[in-house]
């Protein structure tokens, strides 16, 4: 993948991915979620919150990904990479898979790509104000734009406690956890989505499609 970046253009093959989930810093909200999820057949995680282990070749800066059948979605989520040393942060999108995450989590990240914004940042340029930075997406319902989810990291654990639970090594990339969906989750043909810095008055903005491939029996 190739990234746009304040001092050029970074390059990066990661080595290893890793999704996190169940992240809310409000916990009484998330456990409300875990039984709201557990009451239609979604299994609880383990621990909260839970690093999965995902493929890094489902990372991809296509603009369009394949998907079985028509219940997998998107979210935004703030992405982190590690590389030379370094961390960034940037923007990714946790498609999955709805129908299968009743019966397996881990399964239902593995299944799908995850779409990554072609800008980074340096974390520390961020860090001083992580909590203020907004994420939002967007999706096409109808030929319009509807907005999907809305809010801050304040909502999400905060990203050095993330890291200190799944160790950052050179050439991982993590999924951080994500918002609430704006009239709940569901598919869309298009997702929209941006991560945006208003100390800084900067944005990253990524857009892709999802083609669904048939379920054949």
């Amino acid at each position: 993948m190739k990234f746009q970046t304040e001092t050029g253009v970074l390059e990066s093959t990661p080595e290893r991915l890793i999704v996190a989930g169940w992240t809310g810093r409000d916990r009484a909200a998330v456990d409300h979620h875990i039984e709201e999820l557990a009451a239609i057949g979604v299994p609880a995680p383990s621990t909260v919150p839970l690093y999965y282990q995902c493929a890094p070749y489902l990372l991809t800066q296509e603009t369009s990904i394949q998907a079985l059948g028509e219940e997998t979605s998107g979210e935004a989520e703030p992405f982190l990479l590690k590389q030379d040393g370094r961390i960034w942060i940037g923007l990714a999108s946790d498609h999955t898979d709805r129908a299968l995450e009743a019966h397996s989590v881990a399964a239902s990240k593995q299944i799908c790509a995850k779409p990554v914004a072609d800008v980074l940042w340096l974390l520390e340029d961020a860090e001083p104000h992580l909590d203020d930075l907004v994420l939002k997406s967007w999706i096409e319902e109808a030929g319009s734009w509807v907005p999907y989810q809305d809010g801050n990291l304040a909502s999400i654990l905060p990203l050095e406690q993330l890291m200190a639970g799944a160790p950052l090594i050179d050439g991982t990339a993590m999924l951080c956890g994500t918002l609430p969906a704006i009239g709940g989750v569901r598919p869309a043909p298009a997702f929209r989505m941006s991560l945006s810095d208003p100390v800084r008055g900067q944005s990253i903005d990524w857009s892709y499609r999802t083609a669904t491939l048939r379920i054949i029996s």
